[in-house]
């Protein structure tokens, strides 16, 4: 039987997201700000939420209806087959969204679509109490422009959390957009990639897994594990195909250095958990400092913010430097994630390409620098107005030499 099913994800990566479907085989229904939706049959619930690096759920549609008044949520959520997913003992919560609608007040909105459900469900099962201790069904609405979708949550926990991060530093960039970047930037074995900023190591870990192979839901549980509708052979399926897909002949080679040296253990051990620890060379470097290997080479990062104002000012000096710095690293493709909307006229270089993103509620600007720099039309400053000022003119050097002497330990996969 074919099904409907929704993956959400954060703005600005439905694009991407797409892509990851169609490379599924499956076939995209319909995109839309935050969500996109396709067909599959059941054994695609596994295969997606295992698979998917830039999903946060993946959902069940089991009906979408026009619902301009409660009169008309109540009676479309009655008509739907509940009874077709949820036991009479199962758990069936309700939580949801309403945008752009009508109906505004959520809790009201939860409290009518729980009611139809179990009135419908009291009418199959023949019943007038659900004690709700079984298997847990989320049910979702979202209700954008006076249509309703009602949906069942096969996710759990959000897929951005893989299970590889339980520390991280103190701004953690979510896994998925991590994984967004370095899809962007598209890694490939021939070309270093190097996260200057690596923090935790969230970056340098998604594109490893990406080249590798590495399916991001590969060593985490699933809602939908506990579905009847879904046997668990499908899950084991899915699981079986997306380890015979992980490289083992992998040469791929990723950089993840920080100024902050304390955070490394934390990057490392990261990194151990995801099962990419073999491609990771992990070091002390200030991101003003380094400088250009003679091979090709890829740069993504998530320098910092500063949101407060004392911090803004030091954080405008370091993009200003880093505009001097990273000029030394040409004709290496730069890609920045940052939140300020003037980056680019600090950094001294107009972006070839600027994408909006969202870091959970925070938005994002993605700088992508792929040009030679005569083809790229200069920011406010130009970028030899900035590098020819004294400092950072001459970036230093550092020796990383071999990777720090972690410890041998075993994979968690």
């Amino acid at each position: 039987m074919k099904l409907t099913l929704v993956a959400t994800c954060m703005f600005g990566l439905e694009k991407l997201l797409g892509e990851e479907i169609d490379a599924l085989g499956l076939k995209r229904l319909d995109t839309m700000d935050g969500r996109v939706t396709f067909e599959g049959d059941a054994v695609d619930i596994p295969r997606a939420n295992i698979a998917l690096r830039c999903a946060e759920r993946v959902f069940i549609r089991i009906g979408q209806f026009p619902s301009e008044s409660f009169a008309q949520l109540f009676d479309g959520v009655r008509s739907l087959p509940w009874e077709d997913w949820i036991g009479r003992a199962d758990a069936f919560p309700v939580k949801g969204h309403s945008i752009k609608s009508a109906l505004t007040s959520l809790p009201d909105c939860q409290s009518i679509v729980k009611k139809a459900v179990v009135e419908r469900l009291k009418e199959k099962y023949g019943i007038s109490w659900f004690e709700e201790t079984g298997v847990k069904y989320q049910i979702e609405f979202f209700i954008f422009k006076d249509v309703a979708t009602l949906m069942l949550d096969t996710s759990g926990v959000a897929l951005h959390k893989r299970g590889y991060r339980p520390e991280a530093g103190a701004a953690p960039l979510r896994e998925t957009l991590a994984a967004a970047l370095a899809l962007t930037a598209r890694p490939r074995e021939d070309i270093l990639f190097w996260d200057p900023f690596c923090g935790s190591g969230t970056i340098a870990i998604e594109a490893a897994m990406i080249v590798s192979g590495r399916s991001p839901g590969l060593g985490r549980f699933f809602a939908g594990e506990g579905f009847a509708n879904i046997p668990t052979s499908l899950w084991a399926q899915a699981r079986e195909e997306a380890t015979a897909r992980i490289r083992t002949d992998c040469k791929f080679e990723v950089y993840a250095s920080d100024i902050d040296e304390d955070i490394l253990d934390i990057t490392y051990e990261n990194a151990l958990r995801a099962g990419v620890e073999e491609y990771l060379n992990i070091f002390q470097a200030d991101a003003r400092k380094i400088k250009r290997e003679d091979r090709k080479g890829t740069v993504v990062c998530n320098p910092p913010y500063g949101e407060r104002m004392g911090e803004r000012e030091e954080i405008e000096r370091l993009y200003q430097q880093l505009g001097g710095s990273f000029k030394a690293l040409y004709p290496w493709q730069i890609y920045v994630l940052t939140s300020s909307d003037r980056f680019d006229r600090l950094y001294g270089q107009r972006a070839d390409k600027v994408k909006k993103l969202y870091n959970g509620m925070l938005p994002c600007y993605l700088y992508e620098y792929f040009k030679p720099a005569e083809a790229r039309a200069d920011g406010q400053r130009t970028a030899k107005e900035i590098f020819d000022r004294k400092p950072d003119r001459h970036p230093g050097t550092y020796s990383h030499g071999e990777k720090r002497p972690y410890p041998t330990k075993e994979k968690p996969f």
